[in-house]
């Protein structure tokens, strides 16, 4: 059949593929799989690489990267046409998916060829790509008595429904709510350009005023400088009961998440008993670096007890300058942004609105290109290939070689917050770097936001915390484009531990705290003038303001998320609701109201891939501070960063080698050691003199 979603010549055709072509082009590649899976279990095709495994790579790969694609424009552009196109196919993919897994004569195959002569004749990478498939194939019940593999497959495609069915209820919620604000008074304290787009929301409804949204560059300058803390408190509460049961007061219960909470939570412990296990925290720690929840469970707590004494503190200073300069004397989840702001501007003469005004986004990127090429030594140019929206730019990353510029990889670039967009930032691979039989198949990549957009024509600012952000989300970018691994189930950030995957994107967090990396990637948006040195030197002096409260934020959501698939005794009846209450009394310095439902838009465990490994930010997190100390280590007399021995080493060593190695060997091949807590400590002001 013809298709643009089969064109696997070249880049997606995202100005050709539609909604239409999902079905047809899908079931044809299922089809195709279906059919070269009986011909590799035959007793015709032996047990070796290039027999056996070679032509299922392929296969895995034209599926992979047809449904990521559909996937991808489901996240981006969630358009009825394509939410009905993802979900109609969903349940086919997830089963072909199941079936693969429980394939009995392919687990045979593998496990014969893992018990080959061959197998000590292939590269360690190959052999590391066997070993995963034979512990997949058991996690996926290739083990489990036939009688039991059905109901094991109903499982995973009903968790992959429920997912589906989960984000897209957040989506939903979020975009249903506005707030209509006639007064201009009601909006003292809120940023122009925040008001500005509120303003456009309203025109484009075909109202007076101003429209705010619950998406970030609206929610979150409302909650961190509107002086109507009516306004505050009306937005937190929107925001924070999505998707919950007070949906029905939007005349949509069926957004309340709670019931897919509860089959999710079932259904996954289900399946661990299945294969074994006593719980999911089991059965998500096989493949990650963490030896067991029990080691998680010491690791939070650990953090915990270092970080709350700090976080207390914190929650102290904030509640007596609230009381005596803001009259705020019952602080509220509503006023702990605004107060903290202020708090911010009163103790360091600064605000994060007055710092916005410096990072206009075409600076910021041209910022971030060349802390990429000094780094690894390689150019970004400006691409063209068709896109999903006019709001997408494209990029190619270079190499100069023997025969001039070599390609690297590609990748898009999706910055702007759209009602048909997901929430958050994340990064995703269509392309994955691979050795085939016309060369180098180069990687490409998405890196997707959800920052403010150009309004009345300026370039579009971003704070800090959005520059972040995008540093981050390009350290996963580079994870991915910058692999030398050939292979593909290994290249990039395939097959690299859940638990580490995380360290290259935290990594590059750093760099936005550096002088000789910030002078050059700012420029005011009015005056054009550079981000001042004293002004940098408050950001610094501020850089870990109430760093404790933030620590001990994701020590929450890290131990409900590893408590609720461990040892949490569940009951349906009660929910999720009962464990939050009770991981919050333990690590948390504010508890929010009695009617937050946090629990029911945490995308990242009922929708997303951290289940049981929230704490992966965290733990990768200690990686990331010790291999960055390497580069302050390393500083040359200027003071600058940028070692390019240090660089090219954590190139080699850990960005380059993807997951063909454990991310604990790569980690000591580039630190010489095993990795430390005393950097993240000290990066984020949690020592004691």
């Amino acid at each position: 059949m013809s298709s643009s979603l089969l064109d696997f010549s070249a880049l997606p055709r995202f100005d050709a593929i539609l909604p239409e072509d999902v079905g047809p082009a899908i079931r044809a590649l299922l089809e195709s799989g279906r059919a070269l899976i009986a011909g590799q279990t035959s007793n015709d095709v032996p047990a070796s690489w290039a027999s056996f495994v070679a032509p299922l790579i392929d296969s895995g790969e034209r599926l992979s990267r047809a449904w990521g694609i559909v996937g991808h424009l489901h996240s981006v552009m969630d358009t009825p046409p394509w939410r009905e196109a993802y979900n109609a196919l969903l349940p086919e993919v997830t089963r072909y998916y199941a079936e693969l897994g429980q394939n009995l004569a392919l687990f045979a195959k593998y496990k014969a060829l893992r018990e080959s002569p061959e197998f000590a004749t292939l590269s360690p990478t190959r052999q590391r790509i066997i070993d995963n498939e034979i512990r997949d194939f058991r996690l996926s019940g290739a083990e489990l008595p036939e009688d039991q593999k059905p109901r094991f497959q109903a499982i995973q495609e009903e968790l992959a429904a429920l997912a589906a069915k989960f984000s897209e209820n957040v989506l939903d919620a979020t975009n249903a709510f506005t707030e209509h604000v006639l007064e201009e008074a009601r909006l003292a304290g809120i940023p122009e350009d925040v008001k500005t787009a509120a303003r456009a929301e309203a025109e484009k409804a075909g109202k007076d005023g101003w429209i705010f949204t619950l998406r970030m560059p609206a929610y979150l300058p409302v909650m961190q400088y509107a002086e109507d803390r009516a306004l505050r408190e009306t937005m937190y509460r929107a925001y924070s009961t999505r998707a919950s049961e007070f949906s029905a007061e939007l005349g949509h219960p069926e957004w309340d998440n709670a019931p897919n909470i509860a089959r999710i939570v079932e259904l996954r412990r289900e399946l661990s008993n299945l294969l074994g296990y006593a719980n999911y925290a089991e059965v998500s720690l096989v493949s990650k670096m963490a030896e067991s929840p029990a080691q998680v469970l010491d690791f939070l707590h650990d953090l915990a007890s270092k970080a709350k004494p700090f976080a207390e503190r914190d929650m102290r200073e904030l509640r007596v300058f609230a009381a005596e300069e803001l009259g705020l004397t019952d602080l509220q989840s509503w006023d702990v942004a605004y107060a903290s702001e202020k708090l911010r501007q009163r103790r360091y003469s600064y605000s994060d609105q007055e710092v916005k005004q410096y990072f206009p986004e075409p600076k910021v990127l041209a910022g971030l290109f060349n802390v990429i090429e000094k780094l690894y030594g390689v150019t970004i140019r400006s691409d063209q290939t068709s896109v999903w929206s006019d709001d997408v730019s494209f990029f190619r990353i270079e190499r100069t070689g023997p025969q001039g510029a070599e390609l690297v990889g590609q990748f898009y670039l999706d910055l702007h917050a759209r009602d048909t967009k997901r929430g958050g930032a994340w990064m995703d691979g269509p392309i994955t770097r691979r050795q085939t039989t016309h060369g180098i198949q180069t990687p490409v990549a998405y890196l997707v936001c959800n920052f403010p957009g150009p309004v009345d024509g300026k370039p579009a600012t971003f704070s800090h915390d959005d520059v972040q952000t995008l540093f981050h989300e390009a350290g996963h970018g580079l994870h991915h484009l910058l692999t030398r691994i050939d292979d593909l189930w290994v290249a990039g950030i395939n097959g690299v531990e859940w638990d580490a995957v995380e360290l290259p994107s935290q990594f590059m967090e750093n760099f936005c705290w550096e002088w000789d990396v910030l002078q050059g990637m700012t420029r005011h948006v009015e005056t054009g003038a550079p981000l001042p040195r004293a002004l940098f030197d408050k950001m610094i002096a501020a850089k870990n303001f109430q760093s404790g409260m933030q620590t001990v934020r994701q020590l929450e959501f890290s131990l409900f998320d590893l408590r609720l698939h461990h040892d949490w005794p569940f009951d349906p009846a009660q929910g999720v609701q009962p464990l939050l209450d009770e991981v919050r009394h333990e690590v948390a310095v504010m508890q929010p109201p009695a009617w937050n439902r946090f629990a029911n838009s945490f995308s990242h465990i009922f929708a997303g891939g951290y289940a049981a490994g929230y704490y992966s930010y965290k733990w990768a997190e200690v990686l990331s501070a010790d291999v960055f100390a390497a580069f302050e280590e390393a500083r040359p007399t200027d003071g600058s960063v940028f070692d390019s021995t240090t660089g090219e080493r954590f190139l080699h060593e850990i960005l380059s080698v993807g997951g063909s190695r454990p991310a604990l060997e790569s980690f000591k091949a580039f630190r010489g050691r095993t990795p430390q807590v005393d950097a993240l400590l000290r990066h984020s002001g949690m020592t004691t003199p």
